[in-house]
């Protein structure tokens, strides 16, 4: 860095209220070139991040491999919590979790088909032990915990953004196409894109049907994805696969198998996730060797496009059963939660003074 550099970062950060210290200066040098001149510009030498073609070639570099013949990993790390009116998140379990894709040329001769298979486990959350039952600490009940197994999970990567998932038919939103403009963000050599979705669709289990399971006859779900990709190896075209990190949250009711029924709340993944050319550089190898041992088939991408492509609460209705009922039959519900008996006793205070 050049010391003039140097200075006139130095005055920028002076202006803002900012001291810039040397190691503060070295950081964004190392991010994005020379400090108070980052560049920003999303056309580089190879992709043009700001037209569709670019957006399609970059986002299928993150989420496969333009050789249409390589494996992808992904994988994702972290916490379920739940939500409910009256009191502090919950953490309930631990998340892990590794998924495999492949691009597939598209058949119209731009753009691909990615095909996938991801498996998903439940962990204690002191342990991080895999778990088969969980104490449910809402309802004092031991339920069988049910891993997430989509196989497949696709869709396909053209200059147009994919239609919403169809969860079997129960999606019927149909939004007109519109030219794939992803939300990166370039900071020097750092590269980010934020993608979100917001869905409120039919669920496939009708609480008539699985009154233990169900959360309501509509499920609201949000996913929102946050990646940090190196720059350069985006635009170096002898790369055909992009690794990159972030984190993964995922708003959902409340999962099927903790058997919850309509009682009030939902429930939050919050994950940091990625992918990675090599099976090896996979950072949860434990859950590698377990699926290896249990389930090897979700360790090798598939090999053609298949229907349908699920999510997790859509197999859950294809493969389990509905839990009974007790002989009431009454849906047994969690407890409501109630203020702090201090703040409750402070309100009848105040209301007693303002009252006399």
């Amino acid at each position: 860095m050049h010391r003039r550099d140097f200075l006139a970062g130095s005055t920028a950060a002076a202006a803002a209220g900012l001291t810039l210290t040397p190691g503060m200066a070295q950081a964004m040098e190392k991010m994005g070139g020379k400090a108070g001149s980052m560049d920003r510009s999303l056309t580089g030498d190879f992709l043009d991040l700001t037209k569709p073609e670019g957006n399609r070639e970059a986002w299928a570099r993150l989420l496969g491999n333009t050789d249409t013949q390589s494996t992808k990993y992904g994988f994702a790390e972290g916490i379920i919590q739940g939500v409910r009116p009256n009191e502090a998140l919950r953490d309930l379990v631990g998340f892990t979790m590794v998924s495999c894709a492949r691009l597939l040329p598209h058949e119209d001769g731009v753009g691909y088909r990615k095909v996938l298979r991801e498996i998903g486990f439940y962990t204690d959350i002191k342990t991080g032990e895999i778990l088969t039952e969980w104490e449910n600490p809402y309802m004092g009940e031991t339920v069988k915990v049910v891993p997430i197994a989509n196989d497949p999970f696709n869709h396909t990567i053209t200059n147009f953004y994919p239609e919403p998932p169809s969860y079997g038919g129960l999606n019927k939103d149909k939004p007109p196409k519109i030219p794939l403009m992803l939300d990166f963000r370039r900071r020097g050599d750092l590269l980010n894109l934020f993608s979100h979705i917001n869905l409120f669709y039919p669920s496939a289990l009708q609480p008539s049907q699985w009154p233990r399971e169900s959360s309501g006859e509509f499920n609201r779900v949000t996913e929102t994805f946050l990646y940090f990709i190196d720059w350069n190896e985006m635009q170096n075209p002898d790369i055909t696969s992009v690794e990159y990190n972030g984190t993964w949250s995922r708003v959902t009711p409340w999962l099927p198998w903790m058997l919850m029924g309509p009682s009030e709340g939902h429930c939050v993944y919050q994950t940091f996730m990625g992918a990675v050319d090599s099976i090896d550089k996979l950072p949860n190898p434990a859950t590698v060797e377990y699926i290896r041992e249990n389930h090897p088939k979700y360790l090798e991408a598939p090999e053609k496009w298949e229907e349908p492509s699920l999510s997790s609460l859509e197999w859950y209705a294809r493969q389990q059963s509905p839990a009974p009922l007790p002989a009431s039959g009454e849906i047994p519900m969690a407890p409501t939660a109630e203020l702090p008996e201090w703040w409750q006793r402070m309100k009848a205070a105040r209301a007693a003074g303002q009252g006399g």
